[in-house]
């Protein structure tokens, strides 16, 4: 994410997969919004920690607060039994560990979008080619995603390139692109581009199926440090764990108690 001149005409620039320090990333909301203001690359940030929607919830606050010149976007990057999957403009909770197919009607009820992140992806938790062609062959809509992430620095090379592949010829699904950013070196990495500046605009965008996904600036391992990297570990083998795990244990705990 580097500074640049305005540029009335371009499209707009959206980072739709960000996480942070109320999950397992590094920075907390403030440290996100000073780093993407002080930028001026992005036009909107989506808020989306791991099965939790309190992080998007106080960043929102801390941008209402703020005199930022980019759009907000709340969210969630959900954990289904298939694999993640991003809930956004949500914010209310959406449940863990169900079907591919419950998490996007639910998504759906509460007024979001569902996209599926990093698809293909071996580096992380992924929704498979044949999981979500099983998916997609099913008659209902409202069970099928919105969008794909087809830009995101953890799912790069022949993955990525087989996903657009397929996308393009058969599955017809609006594109997106997000940094997956838990570290504020890698905001902006990658990007959805869509007309307009606006969180409503890059909304309308895909839904019109007119936005598209972009890998920005490749930023190494080297920039970002070995100690953040070894932290941001810790954090994520602790923190989200606990918030995935942590609320089916306390309803299976509440289950006993009342037997």
């Amino acid at each position: 994410m580097t500074n640049e001149a305005p540029n009335p005409t371009r499209p707009g620039r959206a980072d739709l997969q960000v996480h942070t320090a109320h999950g397992d990333a590094m920075g907390d909301a403030t440290e996100i919004f000073d780093a993407v203001e002080a930028a001026g690359f992005l036009d909107v940030v989506a808020i989306t920690d791991h099965d939790d929607v309190q992080g998007a919830l106080v960043a929102r606050e801390v941008h209402a607060r703020g005199n930022y010149s980019f759009d907000f976007v709340t969210g969630i990057e959900v954990t289904t039994r298939q694999g993640h999957l991003l809930a956004l403009w949500v914010d209310q909770p959406v449940r863990s560990f169900r079907s591919l197919e419950q998490t996007i009607a639910e998504i759906h009820a509460l007024g979001g979008l569902a996209v599926v992140p990093h698809p293909f992806s071996m580096l992380t938790r992924s929704i498979g080619r044949r999981r979500l062609e099983r998916n997609l062959a099913i008659a209902d809509p409202s069970v099928h995603p919105d969008g794909i992430e087809l830009a995101n620095p953890t799912s790069f090379g022949w993955d990525t390139r087989r996903a657009r592949q397929r996308n393009a010829e058969r599955w017809r699904l609006a594109v997106t692109g997000g940094s997956d950013a838990h570290f504020t070196e890698l905001l902006g990495a990658a990007y959805t581009t869509f007309p307009g500046r606006t969180g409503a605009d890059a909304r309308a965008a895909i839904e019109a199926h007119t936005s598209d996904g972009v890998l920005g600036k490749r930023v190494s391992m080297a920039e970002i440090g070995v100690r953040q990297l070894a932290h941001q570990q810790v954090r994520g083998l602790s923190v989200t764990p606990r918030k995935v795990l942590g609320p089916p244990l306390r309803r299976a705990r509440a289950r006993l108690t009342r037997r």
